[in-house]
């Protein structure tokens, strides 16, 4: 039998080098279906969504706004995961910014300051997948929910944020391993999305941190403690400090931590021998693996951290902010709350 042609059963091919290599596609019974083939590409309002070879590449597309996290961008996230799962070409998925970073977090200047449409793009109008009218996710309901001088429900709050935790855990959940690739800088909701991942690597000088426990936000995916241990987690939460590259890979939160300008180098030969192994296998050491983690109650700290980010934003000092947001600009109430620490960078994302 010819090497193009592929094993069709476990008996065949004895005189085939390395026949478990070959694309699973070659046999049935998907390849009863080969002349179906998914989407090579997608556009989503926050991301992309492109297969080359086996890796299926999800990559964030706001870079004139730090792809700072809006509305669309759990679904967006959700629903390209679930292409790369689908997909039977893919065994490995690379998710990764464009511009100068991965991502700045929420865009919280949209909530603070005016309560707009944070599903809206540049022009104004909603982008969003699905109907958010009069739900928990429309902007006006999270804004009457939020006003100070009204009554906060909790369970609105929640029933709006833990579809964006759920919506980054598909990441974790996915049936093939994920690949974070960090540039620049991952802030606050962007290391909700990051901590999902199977496997990070960083350029030496990204910026890792979530600032905005310094007023107005708890991290809602609850991860941290889980994947760098209490200890570390401990000093990066008291202080709202953010570690670069290096330090995450000491602190164990990185694989690797490379100079920036062999960041693409060295995430693309990871990948690459990723994809080399079988699909199966890779599910199934994924499952293990995530078994222990699972295990250790990711859903319960999920679960309370959200509730306890909610809380946050109706504190005193979180209505302080929030009003302080509205007069002055949520930039200046961002420099106000960071300068302290001496870590003031400019950046209205978080």
């Amino acid at each position: 039998m010819s090497h193009d042609a592929g094993l069709n059963t476990p008996t065949e091919g004895g005189d085939h080098p390395a026949g478990w290599r070959d694309d699973w596609t070659s046999g049935p019974p998907v390849s009863a279906a080969r002349h179906r083939t998914p989407p090579d590409a997608l556009d989503f309002p926050t991301l992309t969504y492109e297969v080359t070879g086996r890796v299926a590449r999800i990559t964030f597309n706001r870079p004139a706004h730090g792809n700072a996290i809006t509305a669309d961008t759990p679904r967006d996230i959700a629903a390209a995961v679930e292409h790369a799962d689908l997909d039977p070409r893919v065994h490995v998925i690379l998710l990764s910014g464009r511009g100068k970073g991965f991502c700045g977090g929420y865009d919280l200047g949209m909530f603070a300051e005016r309560w707009e449409d944070p599903g809206a793009d540049e022009t104004g109008k909603a982008t969003h997948q699905v109907s958010v009218d009069g739900t928990v996710l429309d902007p006006l309901v999270q804004a009457t929910n939020h006003d100070p001088a009204g009554q906060w429900d909790p369970m609105v709050d929640y029933a709006m944020m833990s579809r964006n935790g759920r919506g980054f855990a598909s990441l974790l959940h996915a049936d093939k391993p994920v690949v974070a690739k960090l540039h620049g800088f991952c802030i606050a909701g962007g290391t909700d999305i990051a901590l999902h991942c199977d496997q990070i690597i960083t350029a030496d000088d990204v910026r890792i941190g979530y600032p905005p426990v310094r007023v107005w936000g708890v991290p809602s995916t609850g991860l941290w403690a889980h994947r760098i241990g209490d200890q570390r987690a401990k000093r990066m939460l008291f202080t709202g400090d953010s570690i670069d590259g290096k330090t995450a890979l000491d602190w164990g939160l990185a694989v690797e931590s490379v100079p920036a300008e062999r960041l693409d180098e060295v995430v693309e030969d990871y990948v690459a021998r990723i994809a080399r192994m079988p699909i199966n296998q890779l599910m199934m050491i994924k499952l293990a693996l995530n078994s222990a983690l699972l295990s250790q109650g990711v859903a319960t700290s999920a679960m309370v951290s959200t509730v306890f980010d909610g809380v946050s934003r109706h504190t005193r000092e979180g209505y302080a902010f929030q009003t302080r947001s509205a007069t002055a600009g949520f930039k200046q109430a961002v420099r106000e709350r960071d300068e302290p620490f001496g870590d003031w960078r400019g950046t209205p994302k978080q």
